[in-house]
């Protein structure tokens, strides 16, 4: 029997660190990377159709057409030959642009609502392959676990990552994920690394650099955390974060951020809300 309507958590992600070791003949940067989970997350609503219409309800700040979410549910209804619809529509916690994986894993939870609405049956590894076309993040968030990403972001190895409490804030503006890897001072050469090196928060962002030399409100938050420990910048946004081993020295230290900067704390996780599902 198919189910009617759906609301599924879409999680925010944090890069642990993140490097571009190269670039491919098709323009496409070869990355690693360590990923994992927050309890934060934005929050996602499909109701099934019968005609076949794929409408997103409400109003939001990206262009329909440019809409991950909308993009990963014509996708898959594509790919599988689907006959069905789907209404759509979201709540949005995790700030766009900020490095978070906000439209990434608002495309992933999409796929894997879909798949139970449209009552698809399709495996981790079909959705998977799928969303690789949405975006590097998107085959993360399908696969649900902690990983230790290489390639384009389609080579994915399961990480365990000690559980802790980050402190993530945001200057309060965004940055086009394609407009930092287009920057022609981006380093591309990192030295590769091996899994086996990395265990917690080491490395670093081979984005950061760009980001606040673009926006040096970044720089200026970076510093500003940097007082609490190691501070860093998430993925290709502008969001910055720092580890505790405790809820209590994470709340301490948000109650002396400066105001202009938005925010949370959030526990990390292993495994996404939805990963049992596939």
């Amino acid at each position: 029997m198919l189910t009617h309507t759906l609301t599924l958590p879409a999680p925010a992600k944090v890069n642990l660190f993140l490097h571009v070791i190269g670039r491919r003949e098709d323009g496409y940067h070869l990355l690693q990377s360590l990923m994992t989970f927050l309890d934060f997350n934005d929050e996602i609503t499909l109701t099934l159709r019968q005609d076949g219409k794929i409408n997103r309800v409400g109003e939001y700040s990206v262009n329909e057409e440019n809409d991950l979410v909308v993009k990963a549910a014509r996708l898959l209804q594509q790919r599988c030959s689907v006959t069905a619809g789907v209404e759509i529509s979201y709540k949005k916690r995790i700030p766009m642009g900020a490095g978070l994986g906000g439209g990434s894993s608002d495309a992933a939870t999409v796929l894997m609502g879909l798949n139970k609405i449209w009552d698809l049956s399709a495996s981790r590894q079909e959705l998977e392959e799928i969303s690789l076309t949405l975006g590097a993040d998107v085959p993360f968030f399908v696969r649900g676990e902690s990983a230790f990403m290489e390639g384009i972001g389609e080579i994915l190895h399961t990480f365990h990552v000690s559980p802790r409490w980050f402190l993530v804030l945001n200057p309060g503006i965004g940055i086009s994920t394609a407009e930092v890897f287009r920057d022609p001072q981006l380093t591309r050469d990192a030295q590769p690394v091996k899994m086996s090196d990395f265990s917690g928060i080491v490395g670093r962002n081979d984005l950061q650099p760009v980001v606040i030399r673009r926006i040096p409100e970044v720089g200026q938050l970076l510093e500003w955390l940097s007082k609490w420990g190691d501070a860093r910048m998430s993925g290709s946004g502008t969001s910055c974060f720092v580890a505790f081993d405790s809820e209590e020295e994470a709340r301490q230290a948000w109650t002396t951020k400066p105001e202009q900067y938005t925010g949370f704390i959030a526990r990390s996780m292993d495994y996404h809300p939805l990963r049992d599902w596939l």
